[in-house]
């Protein structure tokens, strides 16, 4: 998990509505929790009836409010629907019922957790979970596009088997996507809004038979984190991705692909309407001139010789074709003279910024959680201009994101 260094510190206001998936939000708080945000916990009588109060307010080190406290003597006077609202940066609402869903769109403030949507000014996110029918349901339709013309965001449930035995949409989005989408409306920057951001993430392979590739470690954390952080900043992104076990961010559209060739053919398809091309990918320099159809036996030979192929070089394809107002990013991972080879190749690729890190040194490069790279500028863009970031991905993701930014018309 990576948490976006503008999002660390934050206060999150959870509302917990009566759905049995009430039971994914003790994961939740923890993780918000380990992100070093503050939750305050709001759940309704039929939620608490799911969820143990209890182990809430243990994983979130606070009293959890119940419906009681609007009108109780103890704790009525702390007006809780409002001081709540007041304290929060970003109100969700996991699960979201059909009537709370209701509730917040018809401004129902009978019970705490309406009261509450309803006096809320700070962001609000809802991630409706229901059965199927009852999501797909035109009541439920209206209500939830009434919020989203309040300006509220409305997460689309995830389809698969619920609870109730059915099999449709209807399912909590995992934790993961919550997180996203919570990082989102807490982002305070907005500065590509409006544009298309082409990422390229992981490894290339390049098979010498069915079973035996070429390849190279790197697990696609930097690329994923450049997506994540793009989408909070308001950008439509598109990753085109080779084999990554990394978690594709939520709202961001995936784009898989094994090879070089499959990367480069993806990415020109793509490049439409880009605003900006960031080529975070380790692709493979050279792929098997003659792929064998069936697996090399081992015993029929002591020494095996594959000749290779030059693979395409997909920057400088897209260099060529790219407008003068598309900017275009890459990487190089170097393990000696790394400024001198990363100005080397942004010259002769056609780049308009360069990203370099040196992948010889400890906590920096493939598969680890953290990175420090600088970036140079092309002479057209009054480079090079040296920067440098380090820290975890996504915070190295961010500052390649603030250089790129600066380059935006």
């Amino acid at each position: 998990m990576m948490t976006p260094k503008w999002a660390r510190n934050k206060r999150v206001l959870l509302g917990v509505s009566g759905g049995i998936a009430a039971y994914k939000t003790c994961e939740l708080v923890r993780m918000w929790m380990k992100s070093g945000c503050e939750v305050e916990t709001i759940l309704t009588d039929a939620a608490a009836a799911l969820v143990s109060p209890l182990t809430l307010s243990t994983l979130s080190k606070r009293r959890v409010w119940r419906n009681a406290d609007l009108l109780s003597d103890e704790s009525g006077w702390r007006i809780p629907h409002i001081s709540l609202t007041d304290w929060a940066d970003v109100m969700v609402i996991a699960p979201c019922t059909a009537n709370a869903l209701r509730m917040a769109a018809t401004g129902d403030s009978s019970t705490l957790l309406g009261a509450a949507m309803l006096a809320c000014s700070v962001p609000m996110v809802f991630f409706p979970a229901m059965n199927s029918r009852m999501w797909a349901n035109p009541a439920t339709k209206r209500n939830a596009r009434t919020l989203e013309e309040f300006g509220h965001k409305i997460v689309d449930p995830d389809s698969g088997p619920l609870a109730c035995g059915y099999d449709g949409k209807g399912r909590l989005p995992s934790v993961g996507v919550i997180l996203d989408e919570t990082w989102a409306a807490l982002c305070p920057l907005r500065d590509f809004a409006g544009r298309k951001v082409l990422i390229t993430a992981g490894p290339t392979r390049e098979y010498i038979d069915p079973v035996r590739f070429i390849s190279s470690p790197s697990s696609g954390r930097m690329g994923y984190a450049l997506a994540a952080e793009a989408r909070c900043r308001g950008a439509d992104v598109v990753l085109v991705s080779g084999p990554s076990s990394e978690r594709v961010p939520s709202g961001v559209r995936p784009v898989p692909v094994t090879s070089a060739v499959e990367m480069k053919d993806a990415c020109l398809r793509e490049l439409s309407g880009s605003d900006v091309i960031i080529k975070a990918a380790a692709v493979g320099d050279y792929r098997a001139k003659d792929r064998a159809g069936q697996k090399i036996k081992r015993e029929k030979s002591e020494f095996l010789t594959v000749e290779l192929e030059r693979n395409p070089d997909i920057a400088r394809e897209i260099s060529i074709r790219k407008s003068p107002a598309q900017i275009l990013v890459g990487f190089a991972a170097e393990t000696e003279s790394v400024s001198e080879n990363a100005l080397k190749k942004i010259e002769s690729k056609g780049l308009d910024m360069i990203v370099a890190n040196d992948v010889s040194k400890d906590g920096t490069g493939f598969a680890v959680a953290t990175n420090s790279v600088t970036v140079y500028f092309s002479g057209e863009r009054g480079g090079p201009r040296p920067e440098s970031f380090s820290g975890s991905k996504r915070d190295v993701a961010s500052g390649i994101l603030d250089a790129v930014s600066g380059l935006l018309m």
